[in-house]
């Protein structure tokens, strides 16, 4: 075959070569290529194809008109055919000698130079009959450029086009604009595979690929690229997948073992008198849950090494109240604490329950750091914390920059845990003294996941909810009751309630979504509503009239706050006893059950409404039809998860989640457990395993690279 453009070059190239190192690879395609994190060969075979054509040799036409055909022919003449349009009509033999003729309507000129007599073509195309058997406009790839009249297909040279299972790859419109369709990556792949032959090396231990009958990694490459039947492409599909899931659980056992090593610096306390005091004064009993997790926590607080635990639990199940009896075991033994939160609302929600709890023990010192407060004040706050003034510090972003430092910082709380950078977390770990890490979630997360994405860390869980609450009422109308809806809120602000109306606001329509959300503030403040006090909340408000629109909806002087989904986690407003979700059928399960977590949490009954117009997708009606069904958080996000899978569980594009190129969280629970137990029995960390990690897993990069 002449392809010249990809001739191999002389020198040593290997995966780790840069992408340029392929001949036809200039700038632009290099920049294009890198635009998709395509920077090394290696990086391009692991751009795996999306899904598969079979275009095998078709042996009889007879039998397949009227469907797709690939047929190797051999050109005999063409000529232009006038009428309404003008086409090129190139006639062909198969090697049965069957007439077929190749129909161009555009490009006439080009193709008439291209088909030329005695060349040797393939041809895919839908085979259709009109005054013989044709193909109009079908993918080819000339396999000879001379005559051969017996046509022997057994000794044609490979083609990597047609006449096999060929793959497709996700392209972009940087790539395309290159020529890098899927016509493009693959002839680049498959002169990279051309290049590397016998220079793949395995990556997987050698006991690995024996006992689990595993494809070696080069056949595995060209198998998953060009498969030659389709039990192979299964083969190296699950080598990849197993290899991906292996590397991600030796960088859980990496992280372990690493943290084994590290002294405790600080000692919390076993008993807090501060927490015992807390306790005694609340108005409700703690719940079994709660007893056992503090129990838990304590006990690995009191190892030699510094404790990560993960506390994750449904909706008002006493998340926060954990995490501040647990930190007062710290601040009693004058070893500071901080908390961030990813929202400047959710931090202030935050500080506020800190002061109820434990607003009368001034000498914990209680901090406050947002983003925009004036210097002198911040200025204040960070000397206190230097000097160790201060043992409790809650905050936002702005807790990770530099000019933030601790005296002694024994514990670190990260709320929505999933919703920072690797990056981010290990800059606050790095401010204590080998801290301990609570990080917690209200996002209930299956366990298959929880096990994948959070291996490393010790797993407490809250089920249930304080005693007293009552179940949340959950309803889903269409738009065609929504009058009806609106008399149900009137009646209920009436009784002294107050309601959300949340608005969705997604980052591919924020704009629209925006303006919808503000024109339904305005018009059920001036038409529906004017009674009342309504409100409006979003996140492109400054935090000030952030913060003022929430203190006077918790003080009641705003009985109806309209709102994006800024209120999803953590507000807690006990008085608000009607969530009303507008377009419910654009939102997760997931966040579903996180808004309806926003009523309920007093003793009032209380009812979650959702609306949808009446056409909305199946999968639609499953993710409402669900929350109607059940206030089970755990339940329900085992249902989004096979739904939507981990990223939409956890948040769209969340940095916490390992980016797995072919791995699937919700079809491969068995390979999950199988590559944990292989790493646990046959993994180790040398030079090439830090290699494969850093380049595939973001966490692993930042942690090799010092």
């Amino acid at each position: 075959m002449k392809n010249s453009a990809f001739e191999k070059k002389t020198g040593a190239v290997g995966l780790s070569s840069s992408i340029s190192s392929l001949k036809g690879v200039g700038a632009k395609k290099e920049e294009a290529l890198a635009s998709v994190g395509i920077r090394t060969i290696q990086d391009l075979l692991l751009w795996f194809p999306r899904k598969y054509l079979d275009r095998n040799l078709t042996e009889n036409i007879l039998l397949k008109q009227g469907e797709s055909v690939t047929l190797i022919l051999e050109i005999l003449d063409s000529y232009l055919a006038h009428g309404k349009k003008t086409r090129l009509v190139v006639t062909a033999k198969t090697k049965n000698n069957e007439p077929v003729s190749l129909v161009f309507f555009k490009g006439v000129q080009y193709f008439r130079r291209v088909f030329h007599t005695g060349l040797l073509v393939a041809a895919t195309g839908r085979l259709e009959y009109f005054r013989g058997f044709q193909l109009v406009h079908p993918d080819y790839e000339i396999l000879s450029y001379g005559g051969n009249a017996e046509l022997n297909t057994d000794d044609l040279p490979e083609s990597i086009h047609v006449g096999r299972i060929i793959p497709l790859y996700p392209t972009t419109e940087a790539l395309r604009e290159e020529h890098l369709d899927s016509r493009g990556l693959r002839r680049l792949v498959f002169y990279s595979l051309e290049i590397l032959k016998g220079k793949i090396p395995e990556i997987l231990p050698q006991e690995v690929v024996s006992v689990r009958s595993f494809l070696d990694r080069e056949t595995a490459f060209r198998e998953i690229h060009f498969p030659s039947e389709e039990s192979n492409l299964s083969k190296a599909r699950t080598r990849f997948k197993y290899e991906e899931l292996y590397y991600f659980n030796l960088l859980i056992e990496y992280k372990k073992s690493r943290r084994a090593k590290v002294p405790r610096i600080l000692w919390p306390l076993p008993e807090s008198r501060s927490a015992q005091e807390v306790v005694s004064k609340l108005p409700f009993r703690l719940t079994g849950d709660q007893t056992e997790s503090l129990s838990k926590i304590e006990e690995w607080t009191r190892s030699d090494t510094p404790a990560a635990i993960l506390l994750q639990g449904d909706v008002g199940s006493g998340k926060t109240l954990v995490a501040l009896l647990t930190a007062l075991r710290y601040t009693d033994n004058q070893v500071q604490v901080c908390m961030v939160a990813p929202t400047e609302i959710l931090a202030r929600q935050h500080y506020q329950t800190v002061l109820r709890f434990l607003g009368n023990m001034p000498f914990l010192g209680i901090e406050l750091l947002v983003g925009k407060e004036p210097k002198k004040i911040r200025a204040e706050k960070l000397y206190r914390l230097k000097k160790a003034e201060s043992y409790f510090l809650i905050g936002t972003h702005s807790l990770f920059q530099e000019d933030v430092e601790f005296k002694d910082l024994g514990l670190v709380v990260i709320d929505e845990q999933h919703k920072f950078g690797v990056e981010q977390r290990e800059a606050l770990r790095a401010k204590g003294k080998n801290p301990d890490i609570l990080a917690m979630t209200a996002t209930p997360i299956p366990r298959t996941l929880c096990l994948t994405l959070y291996g490393d860390l010790e797993l407490v869980t809250l089920r249930h909810k304080p005693a007293g609450r009552k179940p949340i009422q959950t309803r889903w109308f269409t738009d065609s009751r929504r009058s009806g809806v609106y008399n149900s809120i009137r009646k209920y602000v009436q009784q002294g309630r107050q309601c959300y109306i949340v608005y969705p606001l997604v980052e591919e329509s924020e704009k629209s979504d925006l303006k919808s959300c503000i024109e339904a503030y305005e018009t059920l403040q001036r038409d529906v509503f004017p009674e009342f006090s309504v409100g409006l909340l979003h996140g492109r408000l400054d935090a000030a009239e952030k913060e003022r629109v929430m203190h006077s909806f918790q003080k009641n002087e705003i009985q109806i706050l309209v709102s994006t989904t800024v209120i999803e986690v953590g507000v807690d407003v006990p008085n608000a006893s009607v969530m009303v979700i507008e377009h419910s059928d654009r939102f997760g399960i997931s966040q579903l059950h996180q808004l309806r977590g926003r009523v309920g949490r007093g003793t009032h009954e209380s009812f979650c409404i959702l609306l949808s117009n009446s056409q909305v997708s199946e999968e639609a009606k499953v993710r409402i039809q669900a929350l109607v069904d059940s206030e089970d958080g755990f339940l329900l996000s085992e249902i989004d998860l096979k739904l939507r899978g981990p990223g939409e569980l956890l948040g769209f594009r969340q940095s916490g989640l390992p980016d797995f190129r072919i791995a699937d969280l919700r079809e491969d629970k068995d390979w999950i457990e199988i590559s944990r137990d292989d790493a646990k029995k046959f993994g180790s960390i040398g030079d090439m395993e830090k290699n494969e990690i850093s380049h595939r897993f973001a966490e692993g990069a930042l942690l090799f690279s010092n």
